[in-house]
């Protein structure tokens, strides 16, 4: 018997689930719903956003993922996502690899502090080298009037969101979402 090819595998799996009336999600792609009336509803991905910020941050941190869900997007923060166990640094790679955007927090804490928050950056840059040029991945974000390392000033733009956040955010989700738009019409004429 000839194996079936791993679309029509992936299809099978789903089917299955579905028709037991679980939830099947698929990283990336979307979730799965059961529905008596047309068998399957399908909820397709929010874009990802990797939130990289500092422990005395993390109060504006949970702000801007707050924010950010409401606006649609599914912000990937790590007091929320990283499970007990489980292997947090292949995590937190996994997690940049995947998200459509990376948003540095800068703070006067982050921008003097050694560690995490900086291996995060230098993983994102490393990830942004394999993407077009012309896409928007790496997005610093001023929590306060710090200086932004000359490294990312050099090559990146950021956005304040101080002293007014509701501003801040509004640039923020703007440019995000026409990025998106962009990349989608790219793709619609390289088909």
């Amino acid at each position: 018997m000839i194996a079936d090819p791993p679309l029509e595998q992936l299809a099978h799996i789903v089917m299955r689930g579905l028709a037991a009336g679980e939830t099947v999600e698929i990283e990336g792609l979307g979730v799965f719903h059961a529905d008596p009336q047309r068998f399957f509803r399908f909820e397709p991905a929010k874009p990802k956003v990797f939130i990289a910020y500092v422990q005395e941050n993390r109060s504006q941190a949970e702000l801007l993922a707050s924010e950010l869900d409401a606006a649609g997007f599914a912000p990937w923060i790590d007091q929320r996502q990283l499970l007990p166990g489980q292997n947090w640094p292949r995590a937190i790679e996994i997690a940049i690899e995947t998200s459509s955007f990376f948003l540095a927090c800068f703070s006067a804490h982050s921008v003097v502090k050694r560690g995490g928050f900086q291996a995060e950056i230098r993983y994102a840059l490393d990830c942004a080298r394999r993407i077009p040029l012309d896409d928007i991945f790496i997005v610093p974000l001023r929590l306060n009037g710090c200086p932004v390392p000359r490294s990312i000033q050099r090559d990146f733009q950021y956005v304040d969101l101080f002293p007014d956040w509701p501003a801040g955010m509004r640039r923020l989700v703007t440019m995000m979402r026409r990025e998106l738009e962009r990349r989608a019409r790219t793709r619609r004429t390289a088909d």
